[in-house]
């Protein structure tokens, strides 16, 4: 019996859990061997159970690509669509370890609609591999995968030009193509570049260095991915500790828990609570493994400190000294990730380490062509579609910018109604002073306001609110039954997404009319009071329900011109005198005594509309509603549709 003296079986797992983890992907074009080096990485560096291997052979004869060798690639396309076409259309993560390191690889698709899935992959990679078919050098999906990778801030990259063996192992070819790859990356800022020929089907420089490129003097990939240095990558000067938890299982302990996302905290530190601005004294920090002197990302803390400050989930302790940026408003890139159209007018989650806040965009600044990097003007994102945008949210952000700290400069953006993840984004900066200065000074801003005019035009606000602004005005005789309808359809049109408000005569006259009687010439400038209200509201797209008696057709007519014949929408609750006097009989005793003046029906007149949009009868409220409610929406009020 052979036993192993030197290395127990505890040894083992505590060498091989302090092992460096390294997080990879691959990238490149159709066709260029992504799954095939992959699954050579694992079959080299013997990562493959006889069984599993068993399964690749049978599978390679059946359905592989490779002709009589083994298709490596069918390790890595896992999904019945990729096998049957050849390609890789989901993110495809593997495992494997090393005697000096741990690897997660992230074999990511190389089409250009599958673009959110390669961002996944690289959300989290140290390091991206590019292949480039020797045959073909650097087309645009390689210019596509550079830039993407470059915008995600991954700061090393291996080029490999694959398949060298198809060009006689060509010194000249893969010095072209390094040449042609260097020239175009140089704008891009990527710090670190490694280039290595190699033949992943043969196995050329992909664990072992081959014999056929003596030219080569550098290393292998695998090699060169045990010793690539990705340490000094993660920001250690900027401590934030986004509090994902106020922990507090007894009354005596009180700790704020999350995940360090930057920067070193010790004991004896003195940490600011963000937005409060309250300081205290670090005294314990509490890690897996107990209580610890110091910690650093991406380590997951508790920590307690010597003052009751106030910090809650979603907010955030730094060091007092060096603060990140406090703003509602930044600009960011982003990556249209759902299958449904922007709404550049709509209303999102957005979720930024452990906080959650709404967010708009005020601006889309420009969409970019991934396969030309050219700029071009867009009034909203289609899927895998990247652009610059401008984002308001209604609470402060605690951010810096993306490539200075990773994990607090990226956010998701996240549908209300479905829950998606629509986008996600990497922030540039807080908006400059000189952007906001630019929209003051520009001369047609001035103009606009110098004319009184707003600086929202009315499509803008139509594709915001998703209707027209107008005036439903229902009008009858007390105890007709108008409030009842008019107050159940603003609760209806609010409950489908309208922006509306409602008015009646009760609230109108115990404050903008409130010197007003009930005498026909106070209630004609009462009623003008109203129109103007309704005026102003619907010139900033809102829709307005009003509830009035309205008894002479002459002031009616007044009223319309005011706010506008195309929006006013006339509605008459069609009810007799005996409905209304049942429905509020002390009301209409008090005027047959004469205790009541000017009550319409008894002794003030009331002059039945004579080209009213509708006519609605009391006794029909269940269906008066859903009568409006289509009467709107045939009439393109709300909602609007596009």
């Amino acid at each position: 019996m052979t036993t192993i003296p030197s290395l127990n079986i505890q040894q083992f797992l505590n060498q091989d859990q302090q092992k460096d983890l390294l997080r990879l992907l691959t990238a490149g074009s159709v066709d260029d061997g992504k799954s095939t080096l992959i699954g050579r990485l694992l079959f080299d560096s013997k990562k493959i159970y006889e069984d599993h291997l068993s399964a690749l052979e049978r599978d390679s004869k059946r359905i592989g690509h490779a002709g009589d060798k083994i298709d490596y690639a069918l390790l890595l396309d896992g999904l019945k669509a990729e096998r049957e076409q050849g390609i890789t259309i989901d993110v495809a993560y593997r495992y494997f370890s090393t005697a000096k390191r741990k690897f997660i690889i992230a074999d990511t698709p190389g089409h250009e609609q599958y673009t959110r899935n390669m961002v996944t992959g690289a959300s989290t990679a140290n390091l991206a591999i590019i292949l480039i078919d020797a045959r073909k050098g650097v087309i645009t999906q390689t210019k596509r995968h550079s830039f993407l990778v470059s915008m995600l801030g991954i700061k090393h990259i291996v080029v490999a030009v694959n398949k060298m063996d198809l060009m006689d192992y060509s010194q000249e070819v893969f010095d072209k193509i390094c040449e042609d790859y260097k020239k175009f990356t140089t704008p891009l800022s990527i710090p670190d570049i490694e280039f290595i020929p190699l033949s992943a089907l043969n196995g050329d420089n992909v664990v072992e260095p081959s014999t056929f490129m003596p030219w080569y003097k550098g290393k292998s990939l695998l090699s060169y991915l045990e010793g690539v240095h990705v340490v000094s990558d993660r920001n250690f000067d900027d401590f934030r500790l986004p509090v994902q938890y106020v922990l507090r299982p007894t009354l005596d302990f009180r700790g704020f828990s999350g995940k360090i996302a930057s920067g070193v905290v010790r004991l004896g530190d003195q940490v600011m609570g963000l937005p409060s601005r309250k300081t205290a004294t670090v005294t314990r920090i509490i890690g897996s493994d107990g209580d610890t002197e110091m910690a650093f990302p991406p380590q997951a803390v508790t920590l307690t400190l010597s003052d009751e400050i106030d910090v809650s989930r979603g907010e955030m302790l730094v060091h007092p000294d060096n603060l990140p940026r406090i703003e509602r408003q930044f600009e960011a890139m982003l990556v249209w990730m759902d299958e449904k159209k922007m709404d550049p007018f709509g209303q999102f989650f957005l979720k930024q380490t452990s906080h959650t806040t709404r967010a708009r965009f005020d601006q889309i600044k420009y969409r970019i062509d991934v396969n030309t990097l050219n700029q071009h003007e867009s009034d909203a994102f289609e899927l895998n579609e990247i652009g610059r945008v401008v984002i308001t949210t209604n609470k402060p952000l605690l951010f810096d910018p993306y490539h200075k700290n990773h994990e607090t400069g990226s956010f998701v953006l996240i549908d209300p109604i479905t829950n998606n993840t629509c986008a996600v984004g990497m922030i540039i900066d807080k908006l400059m002073t000189s952007d906001l200065v630019s929209r003051i000074t520009d001369p047609e801003t001035k103009r606009l306001v110098d004319g009184g005019q707003s600086l929202i035009g009315k499509k803008e606000l139509q594709q915001r609110y998703r209707q027209k602004g107008a005036t439903i005005w229902i009008m009858g005789l007390h105890g007709s039954g108008k409030n009842m309808l008019a107050y159940t359809l603003e609760r209806q049109l609010f409950d489908h997404g309208a922006t509306v408000i409602l008015l009646d005569g009760s609230t109108v006259r115990s404050g903008l009319s409130h010197e007003l009687d009930h005498s026909p010439a106070d209630r004609a400038e009462h009623m003008r009071h109203v129109a103007q209200v309704c005026r102003i509201l619907n010139d900033q797209g809102i829709l307005v329900i009003c509830s009035f008696i309205s008894p002479r057709e002459a002031i009616r007519q007044q009223v319309a011109e005011i706010i506008g014949k195309e929006r006013f929408n006339l509605i008459y609750m069609d009810a007799t005198l005996d409905y209304c006097r049942k429905n509020k009989p002390e009301l209409y005793e008090k005027a047959e005594q004469g205790q009541l003046k000017y009550l319409a029906g008894v002794d003030e007149v009331f002059e039945v509309p004579s080209n009213p949009a509708m006519v609605l009868k009391p006794e029909e409220a269940a269906e008066n509603v859903a009568k409006i409610s289509e009467y709107l929406l045939l009439n393109g009020f709300f909602p609007l549709n596009g």
